[in-house]
């Protein structure tokens, strides 16, 4: 019988139950357990073993006895644990080294035995479409194109205005490129260049973001990140110029991948694929000259999951969804937190401080997140709620997106902003993004004190143009208590940096 899910356990998302998808894939077979199918997905367990399924196979065209043995073993352990985890659906999909060997079906009945539930093989075609589905489910409106490196196989497939257009499937995995050049990375390069230039797709992805999807070049871009002393450690959407990638790609191919600096960042277990990782990179960059390189943490596992989703939960804001799902987990008032949303609104729009509509979205996320942090010692929510926010599992928004989202709600807590705060995030935020963190975070702080977290007060209070100059935030008279030293002060700083005459008053 299925473990039940502990009653208890207030840190989960109330009457959603696990959701697992097992991906046998041609490197490794991974289980993934999320909180739930929904719009934004949490993990709940993660495990993989690299088991090389695709080693060999270019010579041999079968799947390695040993690699099977430890495929079986980990599909067996995988079943327990879904069972030990309440999983309601398990959904086990195989890629390329399973539908091409030729005792891939004797491996795929040992497995479904092991995992106990049939096995949906992916197509190429299912693998293309399936890695744009999960970058579609990762990011905000996203266009371009989306190339997902697994072990055996590249699938690259266009996403413009919402939707998967063409795609294709390129035998040019991290181990199939080891295998078809003997180890050797510049006849891979030669390999991988004659596929991606027959491809066709470099007069459409020229100029556009290419979302690279795929634990290889994930753990190559790390290494990126790590010698470039980025500030951020978050795979998805970490972006990098195409231009600018070229003199790091072509070090990671010459180099042994233990002398690289940085390489402590990267496990030991993926550090011999990096090569031909960077070859296939390589390729992209100069055959479909993408205008640069988006990292997705989304890939065909997301996707599989999301293209099971109602039409109603796909048009849903997964960055909102998120954040509001954040919000009811460690928020004192989540509808405080909604009411904040309309209040900012009102504010925004009396006062005349202009957003753009991205603004506007990020502007909304903040709202909801900006009490998350209020069972911490007074002295560190700031920081606290900075470093959950700037490294959560937030899906739909940007490196510059998340440091807006911090700041803002660093501020909130804190009144001034750290100059250690703003040297950790400097690469991250602008100029205008950090006066709008201000702005927002200086509105919060007066709004806080009238409210003490709790609902009910935001929606009877009004702006009103001052026929002295300025606007008056008018307070209900029932409600004139609220009205202080303390709020009074925040009051005026917001008009310092909103840069109005303000005013409060019961009216």
């Amino acid at each position: 019988m299925p473990a039940s899910i502990d009653a208890d356990a207030q840190g989960r998302i109330r009457d959603r139950v696990p959701v697992a998808v097992v991906d046998i894939g041609s490197n490794s077979v991974r289980l993934v357990i999320y909180e739930g199918n929904s719009r934004a997905p949490t993990i709940l367990f993660n495990e993989k073993v690299l088991s090389g399924l695709g080693r060999g196979l270019a010579q041999t065209n079968r799947l390695d006895d040993k690699a099977v043995a430890s495929a079986i073993g980990a599909l067996t352990r995988f079943r327990a644990l879904c069972r030990q985890s309440g999983v309601g659906e398990v959904h086990p999909i195989a890629t390329a080294a399973a539908r091409e060997a030729t005792n891939g079906p004797d491996f795929i009945r040992a497995a479904e035995a092991a995992i106990g539930c049939p096995i949906t093989i992916l197509s190429g075609a299912d693998e293309a479409r399936f890695a744009a589905e999960g970058v579609m489910a990762g990011f905000h409106a996203p266009s371009g194109f989306a190339g997902d490196l697994g072990g055996g196989s590249l699938e690259i497939v266009e996403i413009s205005n919402g939707a998967i257009g063409q795609g294709i499937t390129m035998p040019l995995g991290g181990l199939r490129l080891q295998d078809l050049s003997g180890n050797d990375p510049a006849k891979a390069r030669a390999i991988a260049d004659s596929h991606v230039v027959a491809s066709g797709f470099g007069p459409l992805a020229a100029g556009r973001p290419f979302f690279a999807v795929g634990g290889t070049w994930r753990n190559l871009f790390r290494l990126h990140m790590e010698q470039t002393g980025y500030p951020l450690h978050v795979m998805h959407g970490y972006t990098v110029k195409a231009a600018d990638a070229a003199d790091f790609l072509g070090a990671v191919v010459k180099s042994d991948p233990e002398k690289l600096p940085g390489i402590a960042a990267v496990s030991r277990s993926r550090r011999q694929l990096l090569a031909f990782g960077a070859v296939a990179m390589q390729a992209v960059v100069q055959h479909l000259k993408p205008s640069e390189i988006v990292l997705s943490a989304y890939g065909v596992r997301e996707g599989y999951l999301h293209s099971r989703l109602s039409d109603e939960d796909k048009a849903k804001d997964p960055l909102i969804e998120a954040a509001h799902e954040l919000s009811v987990l460690r928020s004192r008032s989540p509808r405080h937190n909604e009411e904040l949303v309309e209040w900012t609104n009102r504010t925004f729009a009396a006062l005349g401080i202009a957003e753009t509509l991205d603004e506007a979205r990020l502007r909304r996320a903040a709202c909801l997140l900006t009490d998350i942090s209020w069972r911490a010692h007074p002295d560190y929510r700031g920081r606290q709620s900075m470093s959950i926010i700037v490294n959560a599992n937030f899906p739909a928004v940007d490196h510059a997106g998340r440091a807006y989202l911090g700041l803002a709600n660093y501020y909130r807590y804190e009144g001034e902003f750290d100059p250690v705060a703003l040297n950790v995030l400097g690469q991250a935020v602008d100029t205008r993004s950090l006066h709008l963190a201000r702005v927002l975070a200086s509105l919060f702080r007066v709004t806080y004190l009238l409210t003490a977290a709790m609902p009910g007060v935001l929606g009877r209070l009004r702006w009103l143009q001052d026929p002295r100059g300025g606007f008056t935030l008018a307070v209900p008279r029932e409600l004139a208590g609220l009205i202080g030293e303390r709020p009074e002060a925040r009051l005026q700083a917001f008009s310092r940096i909103v840069d109005r005459t303000l005013r409060m008053e019961a009216r």
